[in-house]
């Protein structure tokens, strides 16, 4: 099989240049984000669900903006590819470099809190 012969994953792709790089930071700061949103006592389901809600909103609206900037049809299959691979970048991200850092319990403790004032 010649690699002409392969498809072309349809993914909004990473580029090197400022945008790509800030796309990048964004996802793996994502977790933090997320943090700022959760409750400590919430199950693992449903922080990684706002985990996964928040990376499809920034791949999204990064989708669109790039859609529009280049003058083509929004295209939804390879949103869904992109939002599942920025969700494993900032899963990778929370357990490999935020997990039980200051940054991470920072974010949580001074987000919703579980008990009332």
């Amino acid at each position: 099989m010649e690699y002409t012969d392969l498809p072309e994953i349809p993914i909004y792709g990473f580029a090197p240049d400022a945008g790509g790089l800030l796309g990048l930071l964004l996802t793996v700061i994502l977790p933090l984000i997320a943090g700022l949103l959760m409750k400590q006592s919430w199950g693992t389901g449903t922080k990684g669900a706002i985990l996964l809600i928040l990376a499809a909103v920034k791949v999204i609206i990064e989708a669109a903006l790039m859609a529009n900037n280049k003058g083509v049809d929004f295209e939804f299959i390879p949103v869904v590819y992109t939002v599942a691979i920025n969700f494993a970048i900032a899963v990778a991200a929370h357990f490999g470099l935020w997990k039980n850092t200051a940054p991470q319990k920072a974010a949580i403790n001074s987000g919703i809190t579980d008990h009332r004032a």
